[in-house]
């Protein structure tokens, strides 16, 4: 909030970047350590934990407040395309040239951001005026999400969808095997399935997302999520268990474009890069720790029961969401 987002992104873009190319030469010269592998994810978590709000906020830069759901989720849609196929390229880049092609290309592709968004022609932007230190500001904005009643909601709403739901893709790989009696190629297509639906409803979203108050789609879906779960739970066919993935993924899209759409346009400008902050290290952080739980559940009660009681917990919060707070039904 303190600097222009686009000028940040630059930096935390150029960072990574960077750090692309280091594990590149690292791999071509054949010196990594795993130490080295370590220290260039810490720095990228680093740049990531900069970069993710700055881009979250940029969007309404961009397109404007009535075009903000459509543009969300039309990035959305590129994202699940970009992790539908990047494996796969990746896979054959590595078979055919090696893991150092893999990081070469991976730090060229920086360029093309950096100059789109040199290239840029936005309103002058130099940032919100810093009237104290940086710490002093960071607790306006914990304060501000504190106390604002529906960002607050949203907030648990996206806690409880990314540790609760989102995080049972962890158990795709055992499902494949211990569930459905697969192997690799099952658990390829079970990830499909999910990108496929996501890529589904993000595509939706930006085409009739005008068509219900965002506030009524985030509470339906958030119904659908724990039912979607429980059938998935119960599918012991891959043909099944395909289908209901492909449902999960456009319902999870769906709740999480509706989040956060939603919590934007309850930021004011000023404040928007520390909510969106708030909401990546809600969405960033829980999504390991929910890993690790449903993880350590599967271990000790097997992953379906584990998948329906992730489904129960998401249920009740939907039902709370839907009976207690009828207003969440009405935002726009």
């Amino acid at each position: 909030d303190r600097v222009p987002r686009r000028r940040l992104m630059l930096l935390t873009q150029g960072a990574m970047m960077a750090l692309a190319v280091v594990l590149a030469a690292d791999t071509w010269a054949g010196t990594v350590r795993p130490w080295h592998i370590l220290v260039v994810a810490f720095l990228g978590g680093v740049a990531n934990a900069f970069d993710a709000p700055a881009r979250h906020a940029f969007v309404l830069e961009l397109v404007g407040r009535e075009d903000l759901t459509n543009a969300i989720a039309l990035n959305s849609s590129v994202f699940n395309l970009a992790t539908t196929l990047g494996p796969a390229i990746a896979g054959l880049i590595y078979a055919t040239g090696g893991p150092t092609w893999c990081f070469a290309i991976n730090a060229a592709s920086f360029v093309a951001l950096l100059v789109a968004l040199a290239m840029m022609r936005l309103p002058k932007s130099t940032g919100s005026p810093a009237d104290g230190s940086a710490w002093a500001e960071l607790t306006v904005g914990l304060r501000f999400v504190a106390k604002n009643r529906v960002i607050r909601l949203l907030l648990v709403g996206l806690a409880v969808t990314t540790a609760f739901g989102f995080s049972i893709m962890t158990l795709m790989p055992a499902w494949a095997t211990e569930v459905l009696h697969g192997d690799a190629r099952t658990n390829g297509y079970l990830l499909s399935a999910r990108g496929l639906g996501s890529l589904l409803g993000a595509l939706m979203v930006a085409s009739f997302g005008h068509l219900l108050s965002r506030g009524r789609m985030l509470a339906i879906s958030l119904v659908l999520l724990p039912l979607s779960m429980a059938v998935f739970a119960l599918a012991r066919g891959l043909s099944l268990a395909f289908v209901t993935l492909v449902f999960s993924g456009w319902v999870f899209m769906i709740v999480f474009n509706m989040l956060n759409s939603l919590i934007q346009l309850h930021a004011p400008d000023a404040l928007r890069g520390r909510v969106m902050s708030v909401y990546s290290l809600t969405y960033f952080g829980l999504m390991p720790i929910g890993s690790m739980l449903v993880g350590a559940m599967a271990g000790a009660f097997g992953a379906p029961p584990t998948v329906i009681a992730n489904a129960f917990v998401v249920l009740v919060f939907a039902v709370v969401l839907w009976w207690g707070f009828p207003g969440v039904r009405r935002l726009e």
